[in-house]
């Protein structure tokens, strides 16, 4: 604010922590330079008046020794250093995270993953210029009913919207645990019904992979979100877990040498992120093959059974 009075220039300046969040993309971004904006890399040894020597200063040696690879990288060297295994190291905050605002034009998608033990996470978004994903709303929550999220929901601004569309896991949507179901809870409150299909793990996270990706023609990703939406960046490593305070990102099981191991990622810190893969898998159909028109969408209903639905891609 006070930058764009005077036409001043911003210095950033620290050390990364644990690879994530906002600040080791950016320098990464900034890296290559651009019209306004550029970042450099100081590494502990070329600073010779504290480290005579450089690389081969004694105690840096000795440090390096006692240290895993990712801390000597990260806090000496300054090469950021995420943890391995991230499920969805494709996205970058300083390309998926903007100012984004509710369109009265355009539906409402609402996309809730119940939480047993863990977050109950509803993601709200809408589709722009006919394709790219806007989460202007979240709740994340810990030891809140649906029941009472939904009330939360109807006193927001956007709930006045009449085209709204409700995608609830489909694992999950008519299961009864000692209570009433998802589909019977929201049937009751809001007369909505859950639109959605069963996907299995890899090809939710393919087809959100499929919108990180960023349009060669138009520069723009298929998915932004606004950072209000804290669940769904945490599970991202953009920043800590708004739970705890800790790092909590979405990611594969690893051994003790650090190596991935099998091929489904650990069903841990992944509530807001398969919200948005049911959403999205509900609304755009699975990532299908060229000669694919078509796909299978599951219509939950409160009074008859499940209807297959054909859908266009």
């Amino acid at each position: 604010e006070r930058l764009t009075a005077s036409n001043g220039w911003l210095l950033f300046s620290g050390t990364y922590e644990s690879g994530l969040g906002w600040y080791p993309g950016l320098a990464e971004a900034w890296s290559h330079g651009g019209q306004n904006e550029q970042s450099f890399r100081l590494p502990s040894p070329t600073n010779y008046h504290a480290y005579p020597g450089g690389l081969e200063n004694e105690a840096l040696k000795r440090l390096k020794a006692e240290t895993s690879d990712a801390f000597y990288l990260e806090k000496i060297m300054g090469i950021a250093s995420p943890p391995k295994g991230m499920v969805f190291s494709e996205a970058r905050a300083d390309i998926h995270i903007r100012e984004v605002n509710y369109d009265p034009d355009l539906p409402v998608h609402i996309s809730h993953d119940p939480g047993y033990g863990h977050a109950n996470a509803i993601e709200v978004w809408q589709v722009a210029q006919g394709r790219q994903i806007r989460v202007f709303d979240e709740l994340y929550e810990r030891g809140i009913g649906t029941s009472d999220l939904i009330d939360i929901l109807m006193r927001r601004e956007w709930w006045k919207n009449e085209n709204k569309i409700l995608v609830v896991d489909p694992n999950y949507v008519n299961q009864h645990h000692s209570g009433p179901s998802m589909a019977d809870i929201w049937l009751a409150k809001t007369g909505m019904v859950s639109m959605g299909q069963k996907v299995k793990v890899a090809e939710g996270i393919e087809r959100l992979k499929s919108f990180l990706k960023v349009d060669a023609l138009s520069g723009q990703p298929g998915i932004v979100w606004s950072h209000k939406c804290k669940g769904l960046g945490s599970e991202l490593g953009f920043w800590p877990n708004p739970f705890d305070g800790q790092t909590r990102v979405y990611s594969y099981k690893m051994d003790s040498e650090g190596n991935i191991v099998g091929e489904e990622p650990n069903p841990r810190w992944n509530d807001a992120l398969s919200a948005m893969m049911y959403g999205i898998t509900g609304h755009f159909g699975l990532v299908t093959t060229p000669n694919s028109q078509f796909f299978t969408m599951t219509h939950h209903s409160q009074d008859r059974k499940p209807e297959r639905l054909w859908s266009n891609r």
